[in-house]
């Protein structure tokens, strides 16, 4: 969904165009990926950080477009409500010095955007749902002013036909509804992106689905909703709920949700791209003149924009990506797990974490998913956003285990030899792993410094927000949460 789109209508020859051009686009993929034609000699890194705005009380600041005003910067971009904004990350490669340019990059860029954004009475904070955020914070009159949101708004309503109930039941219990998808803009994460090569693409997208859940643990860092102590990482059952195209009805039939972990492990990324067209209606049917065979047979780089569209509004933990670079083709994995925060440091630590771990288990010689369901990993990644790092988790050769002894016995080495083999320096490496490590010896995570702070200053919305202040102050030591005292 990262494109501009103009406020339309839609009739329905628009739909009918659109799904043919999207046809058209998968055999033209197909064609491209019998043919090779993808640039995979340099495996890239990325990343997208999303930020809440709050003033100086600690409470939700409306003011993204004066922000971005203010940071004036081309990597800075809105998102879905008036609290959020994002910064996109440039890729790079992940050996040498990567990591910790990849560090010092996020942190100056960080740092500018916050003394810009004081200048208009506004703060960035790093974390997956905003405490102090209400239930009157969010409505339509709060989407951002890209014409492209509200737009979504208004199709994902004309899909479901009624308003959107959201039920968590946590340490305490959430039952509300929603007359827009601004709920969604409570969730705030870190995308982390990785090329690889067609051939690869699939056990890279396997692997990645085996580690979401112990991702999950180790970052959990949204407890709170409305208030409410709801689960560690609450922002995956919010973000799957608040973009439910389906009333009850379609869910019992077994319709596909379109904020989706999947159902089966995949051979191909064409895989993906064609359960896209088989199982969800398009929201945004938009065509553009391209056509993609002819392009392709003239020796070009077909957009593939219907497709690319189409594939932005559905929300994959784990998605595929095609896009253009250089003049050349490519496929990215882009893994939307991780909540933001709680700091910089935290947040490159859960990355070398994941890049380490895509370093190693796809080229294993008996990789895990073919040592276990993929409803074993469906129900982990559940268990893992309920409970964090107290969460059990299955694992091959393992059984069932605490994530913290998951992680400490088998997936740390693991991600130490990937980081090795990417070639990351040895002291940023031992720093980010150690990050981890101290998270799992402690139990101390964003979400479980959260809730032992809002319990201390006596609960409530005071205790919220004077836990969301202390929380900023933290944060902008850049130390990581473990150490927060």
């Amino acid at each position: 969904m990262g494109r501009d789109v103009p406020a339309t209508h839609f009739s329905r020859d628009d739909r009918r165009r659109y799904r043919d051009k999207l046809k058209r686009s998968l055999d033209v993929l197909a064609r491209m990926l019998g043919e090779a034609r993808f640039d995979a000699e340099r495996p890239l890194a990325g990343l997208e950080i999303e930020l809440n705005l709050v003033d100086d009380r600690g409470e939700p600041a409306m003011k993204n477009a004066e922000v971005l005003d203010a940071i004036s910067a081309p990597d800075w971009d809105t998102e879905l409500g008036q609290f959020n904004v994002e910064i996109n990350v440039a890729p790079r490669e992940l050996g040498g010095p990567g990591l910790v340019e990849l560090e010092q990059t996020v942190r100056n860029s960080l740092n500018h955007a916050e003394a810009q954004a004081r200048t208009v009475g506004g703060h960035m904070v790093l974390v997956g749902i905003l405490p102090t955020l209400k239930e009157s914070d969010l409505s339509e009159g709060t989407l951002s002013a890209n014409p492209r949101y509200k737009l979504l708004n208004e199709q994902i309503f004309a899909a479901r036909g009624e308003d959107l109930r959201i039920a968590i039941d946590g340490v305490e219990r959430l039952h509300t509804y929603a007359d827009s998808i601004t709920p969604e803009a409570a969730c705030t994460s870190v995308q982390l992106h990785l090329q690889v090569s067609p051939r690869n693409f699939a056990a890279h997208w396997n692997a990645a689905q085996a580690i979401a859940a112990p991702q999950v643990a180790v970052a959990a860092n949204s407890p709170y909703l409305f208030g409410k102590e709801l689960w560690r990482e609450t922002r995956l059952s919010l973000f799957e709920q608040a973009t439910d195209t389906r009333p009850d009805e379609l869910k019992a039939q077994g319709v596909r949700p379109r904020v989706w972990f999947g159902d089966r492990w995949i051979t191909s990324v064409f895989d993906l791209f064609e359960e896209n067209n088989r199982y969800f209606p398009a929201l945004l049917p938009l065509c553009d003149d391209e056509d993609p065979a002819m392009v392709l047979e003239a020796g070009g780089v077909p957009t593939l924009s219907e497709l690319t569209l189409h594939n932005g509004t559905i929300y994959r933990w784990n998605r595929p990506v095609y896009d253009i670079s250089g003049g050349l083709p490519h496929l990215r994995v882009e893994n939307r797990v991780l909540p933001a925060g709680p700091s910089v440091a935290d947040i490159l630590a859960n990355a070398a974490f994941y890049y380490g771990l895509m370093r190693v288990l796809p080229f294993a010689e008996r990789p895990v998913w073919t040592q276990m369901s993929f409803s074993a990993a469906a129900d982990n990644l559940r268990a893992a956003a309920r409970h964090g790092i107290d969460a059990r988790l299955y694992w091959p050769g393992m059984g069932e285990v605490t994530a913290a002894e998951l992680i400490l016995r088998r997936l740390l080495p693991l991600a130490h030899d990937g980081l090795n083999l990417w070639g990351c320096d040895p002291k940023c490496r031992d720093r980010l792993l150690g990050i981890i490590e101290q998270r799992c010896l402690t139990g101390v995570t964003g979400a479980t410094w959260q809730v032992r702070k809002v319990r201390e200053h006596g609960g409530g919305h005071e205790g919220l927000r004077r836990m969301t202040l202390e929380y900023m102050a933290n944060m902008h030591t850049n130390e990581p949460v473990h150490q927060w005292g």
